[in-house]
């Protein structure tokens, strides 16, 4: 069989990676930066052999004597990390692999291409992201014509100890500007931030996993908008098992996103130490999904590891691509791991662990479809193709301001409406749990609401502020009524709310919209028109 030298091999997913290369028949070189380490790990394994190498210092004199057939980089951190060990492999036309989830090494592995010929295979991201994520997407993607949106989530054991590297990565970009593709653009969000409560089940499996997840920078962000149809928004959230590991995490974003601290990453050796100390809390299961929305369907795949097999997950993968490098099925050059894999191809890895997987399908129907009911189909096609949302979407178009004066100026402006003017306008809808937020932002000054269903008719809450609209059709398009409101939950009187004025309607063959809003007494409050079409 094949040499394979797995940098890093005696480390948390390395071990495990070469405990698996070794049963598939291969003669594993165990490799890191202590030899004793190495032939510790390699005095219970016969067929491994223990090798000093530092892949940012010297590799290339440990390929040159070693010649393995390919290469694995188990190591990590990825996070800021050049490419000096591809860079050796492509010099020494030795094949190479990683386990990378760094979101810039991985998606930008394609720039070693742009020099020599690359020769031999150099595969990136041979783990849970984007490999195994990525055959997950395509699978539930399939017959789709188009996707609006993604969302990834991990939940790992906590016992399932991860190594410093592992640390050090979250810690990279926890409260750090992280892009993400949503609405049809990049726009910024914070890392570790969004913090949401999931629930995982496989159907007839044990009872339901509920584990907090907050949004993390993973490869995935950057590949999966062009790897699917439509160009869906994507988001990845990872989590650990015990909330107030998520919550210490979450707190301590806020300074780095105030930037009262540049950085959190010099705190990963005490983040790993931490995760030891209260390794024993909690359960061995370890959680994934990945739901996908698109063609009024929503299409979602879940995995739960038992018996403190969830570490074995992002290892698969690099097994896999492993096999087929060595037998020639993977053509040269350098690539990311988000389209060499299918899913089946995990299921016979998947039957000799812990693991249960399963996917189901539901169908979806717009907010407003569900509210009118069959007035929906009588609405102006622009109209209604504003509406059809099953997932997240963006419009784009023009719009113009006028805002009150004095409280009433005020008020606008605590309420965060735009200031008088004509803006360029960008509206960025994304559904969840059957409620859509729409946020407008009229040349950057954006404001949100979320929507949802009351009876026959909408609610619109602004913060603390819910609006109940009737939705009568006024012969050229869509009105909104309102006829109730409340603050804080509490009902108040008719009379003491805002005069709100809202029309939608095509015209030219655009969607067309105005809204006024006015308070007693005060007078308008704001009002903007303009149009939209929807990308």
């Amino acid at each position: 069989m094949s040499r394979i030298l797995v940098i890093g091999g005696y480390g948390g997913f390395g071990a495990r990676l070469s405990r698996r290369l070794l049963a598939a028949g291969h003669e594993v070189l165990v490799a890191g930066r202590s030899r004793d380490r190495a032939a510790a790990f390699c005095a219970g394994h016969p067929g491994a052999e223990p090798v000093a190498a530092d892949r940012t210092n010297g590799i290339g004199m440990v390929l040159a004597r070693e010649r393995p057939d390919l290469v694995i980089d188990a190591a990590g951190p990825f996070q800021g990390s050049g490419y000096t060990v591809p860079e050796a492999c492509i010099a020494m036309r030795i094949p190479y692999l990683d386990l990378a989830d760094s979101r810039d090494f991985v998606a930008g592995i394609g720039a070693l291409n742009k020099g020599a010929a690359v020769a031999v295979p150099i595969v990136s991201g041979a783990s849970s992201v984007p490999a195994l994520s990525g055959a997950v997407a395509r699978a539930l993607a399939a017959g789709l014509s188009q996707v609006e949106c993604i969302d990834i989530a991990i939940s790992a054991s906590n016992r399932a100890v991860a190594g410093p590297s592992v640390a050090a990565a979250i810690l990279s970009y926890v409260g750090k500007p992280v892009r993400v593709w949503r609405g049809q653009h990049w726009t910024r969000v914070t890392g570790w931030q969004e913090l949401r409560r999931a629930r995982f089940v496989v159907d007839g499996g044990e009872v339901p996993l509920r584990r907090w997840i907050a949004l993390a920078e993973v490869p995935d962000l950057s590949l999966l908008p062009a790897l699917l149809p439509g160009h869906p928004a994507t988001t990845f959230r990872a989590g650990t098992e015990l909330g107030f590991q998520m919550l210490a995490l979450w707190l301590l974003s806020w300074p780095v996103r105030w930037e009262w601290l540049r950085t959190l990453r010099g705190a990963a050796p005490w983040l790993h130490k931490l995760q030891r100390i209260t390794a024993w809390a909690g359960s061995d299961r370890s959680a994934m999904s990945v739901t996908l929305v698109g063609a009024g369907v929503r299409r979602r795949w879940t995995l739960i590891a038992d018996r403190g097999d969830g570490p074995e997950i992002p290892t698969l993968a690099a097994e896999l691509l492993a096999g087929d490098i060595l037998a020639g099925r993977v053509p040269p050059g350098a690539q990311d791991a988000s389209g060499l894999l299918t899913l089946d191809r995990f299921e016979p890895l998947f039957a000799g662990l812990a693991i249960r997987h399963a996917a189901r399908e539901d169908a979806v129907e717009p907010l407003y479809l569900r509210a009118m009911g069959s007035r929906f189909a009588r609405l102006p096609e622009q109209v209604r193709a504003m509406h059809a949302l099953h997932g997240d979407a963006g419009a784009a178009g023009e719009g113009e301001v006028r805002r009150g004066a004095g409280l009433a100026w005020l008020v606008g402006r605590i309420m965060g409406f735009p200031p008088s003017g004509s803006y360029p306008l960008r509206v960025t809808f994304a559904v969840r749990g059957g409620k859509e937020r729409w946020t407008r932002d009229f040349g950057g000054h954006a404001f949100s609401s979320e929507l949802s269903q009351a009876g026959q008719g909408v609610a619109e809450r602004f913060g603390p502020l819910r609006f109940v609209f009737e939705l009568p059709l006024d012969g050229e398009g869509l009105a909104m009524v309102l006829c109730r409101w409340t603050a804080f939950g509490v009902p108040m009187p008719r009379f003491l709310g805002p005069r709100i004025a809202a029309r939608e309607w095509q015209e030219d063959g655009r969607f067309r919209f105005e809204v006024g809003v006015a308070m007693p007494l005060l007078g308008e409050v704001v009002r903007y028109t303009g149009w939209l079409r929807r990308l």
